[in-house]
Parts: C-alpha cells; sequence; structure tokens
C-alpha cells in the first residue's frame, strides 16, 4: 500500500474582467477497489456564489461552480491525502482471446448481453477525441494475432507505441487529431492514451481513458520539488475474468499501472475528466498555469492527514 499528500493548483489571469462563469472540475479523487481518499479540500478565489457537488454520467465525482461577480483572476487549489492498494495483476496470458471477446460484444439482434459488457460497451465507440479508423486497426494488427489473450496483445501495443513513438510536449495540443499523432509519432501521454485507445476500440476492444497522478522521482541527491509534477494519462481495457473486470496499461511508461498511479477519474477520453473546463463572459487572452506536487506520506517532508 502507497499513501500521497498531492497538491493541485490552477490559476487563471483573465487579463481583463471576467462577468460571468460557470465551471466544472474532476478533481475530487475517485474510490475504488484499490484506492481511498483519506481527506480532500478544495479552496476556490473568489468565492463562488453556486456551488454543487456531484456525479458524472460515469461515476466519477464533480463540482459546479457559478460566478456572477465581476473577477480578473481565478485560483482553484485541491488538496488531499490518498491511500493506493496493489492491483497490478500477475499473469496476462490467461485472460480471454481478443478476438473472441470482440465477437462477444458484437451487436446480435434478439441477443441478452451480460450486463458487464453492456456496460462496457459504452467505451467501444468514437468519442470526441478518439477516432475508429482502419489505419488504427492496421497498426495493431501485428499485435493483435487470432486467438491471443487480450491482455497480451494489449500489453504488446503498450510496447509498441512505447517503442515508436517520442514523447514531446511542444509537437502537440490538447486537439491535436490521433491520425496526427499516428502520422508524426510524438505527443504527450494524453495522445499515447488517446493512440492506445483508438487502437483497441478499432480492434473492437473497450477501452477507457484513464486521468490522475503519477509520482515521479527527482534526481539522485536532489529534493522534491514543489509543483513539478503534472497531470497524468494512461489506459485501461475491458478483460472480463481478470482483477475487476479493467485492467490498466500506461503507454508512456510502458508499465501496468500499480501504486504509484493516482486515479482521478475515467472516462470515453480527456473532453469526459478535464481536471477544469467551463464558460466565461469577458475576458482576454489566457493560458492556465498549473503545478501538481505528489509527495509520497513516508517522505519526511511529508504533511499527515
Amino acid at each position: 500500500m502507497a499513501r500521497y499528500h498531492v497538491i493541485h493548483e490552477t490559476r487563471y489571469d483573465y487579463g481583463s474582467s471576467v462577468s460571468l462563469s460557470h465551471q466544472m472540475l474532476h478533481l475530487v479523487p475517485r474510490t475504488s477497489q484499490w484506492q481511498n481518499c483519506l481527506d480532500y479540500r478544495l479552496d476556490v478565489t473568489p468565492a463562488p456564489v453556486w456551488r454543487k457537488l456531484g456525479t458524472d454520467a460515469f461515476g466519477n465525482p464533480v463540482e459546479w461552480f457559478a460566478f456572477y461577480e465581476p473577477h480578473e483572476a481565478l485560483h482553484i487549489r485541491s488538496e488531499m491525502h490518498i491511500e493506493v492498494h496493489p492491483h497490478r495483476i500477475d499473469t496476462l496470458s490467461d485472460s480471454i482471446a481478443w478476438d473472441a471477446l470482440a465477437g462477444r460484444l458484437t451487436y446480435r439482434s434478439g441477443g441478452h448481453p451480460d450486463i458487464d459488457d453492456l456496460a462496457a460497451k459504452r467505451y467501444l465507440f468514437e468519442s470526441p477525441h478518439v477516432r475508429i479508423k482502419h489505419e488504427l486497426a492496421d497498426y495493431a494488427d501485428d499485435c493483435f494475432t487470432p486467438g491471443r489473450p487480450v491482455l497480451e496483445a494489449t500489453a504488446a501495443l503498450m510496447e509498441k507505441i512505447f517503442t515508436e513513438f517520442e514523447f514531446d510536449p511542444e509537437a502537440t495540443t490538447d486537439t491535436t487529431p490521433v491520425l496526427e499523432v499516428l502520422k508524426n509519432k510524438r505527443g504527450v501521454c494524453q495522445d499515447f492514451a488517446h493512440l492506445m485507445i483508438a487502437c483497441l476500440r478499432a480492434k473492437g476492444l473497450p477501452a477507457r481513458y484513464m486521468s490522475g497522478y503519477l509520482l515521479t522521482h527527482p534526481p539522485a541527491g536532489q529534493p522534491r520539488m514543489v509543483g513539478a509534477d503534472a497531470s497524468h494519462a494512461w489506459v485501461a481495457v475491458y478483460a472480463p475474468g481478470s482483477g475487476d473486470g479493467w485492467i490498466e496499461f500506461d503507454p508512456t511508461n510502458n508499465l501496468l499501472p500499480d501504486t504509484q498511479h493516482i486515479t482521478i477519474a475515467w472516462g470515453r477520453d480527456f473532453s469526459d475528466v478535464s481536471p477544469l473546463r467551463g464558460v466565461i463572459l469577458g475576458g482576454g487572452g489566457h493560458e492556465p498555469e498549473v503545478a501538481v506536487t505528489v509527495t509520497p506520506l513516508d517522505d519526511a517532508t511529508a504533511d499527515t492527514p
């Protein structure tokens, strides 16, 4: 088990006055079989006129805010203590064959699908950032040979993306199409997650976008820097009979996530789980300043809940 103290700060300086703002936040950590939130606090400046906590269509905690007074800046600070239990599986070869699973999930008139299969199908189709094209299926073909266990095939796809693509934060934006990422073979964790999801869905397999944080390690002998971490994205593939039915893969780092990945939310793609999104009336050009700090609670400098 691992325990963490996480601080996520977002600041907007609008340049001119904003008279009205509605915002939706995915910053409350999700509780699951392997993760517990020990405590959580969210501070917002200026104070919102209206505030509501609820759940989105994917079961993620979400908060909504409204601001009706003029303001020129917005500062949001979330702070949490998280407990993450081991959940990485050791054997990939025991999973169902990928083509058998894809066939099982194919629509058949008059059929009576398993309830878990039916729930998984929401992650089987195109979404705003994920296209299903033959180029994506072709790219994954050598990983998905007939009869291969779905988790073995998915691990091979993860390794292929890790090997053939270069991490480059200057190569893409939040809206770069997945086919452009495939062509240029450069991007960041969000791009690699979208690409892997698109390949899996093109092969007829449900896959969801995982959003959260990843513990990073400072260079040897150097202290952990405040604000130096960032949000992270990875993938989960539907594999009934394995674990809890959804097994995670991190194509940016070529590993199966375990206690070093902290989950905030999951959805079809980034657009479902963006940490902060909304609409404003007024303001000028603005880009958010984001700082994330993930500290293991066994560090001497870590806070305790």
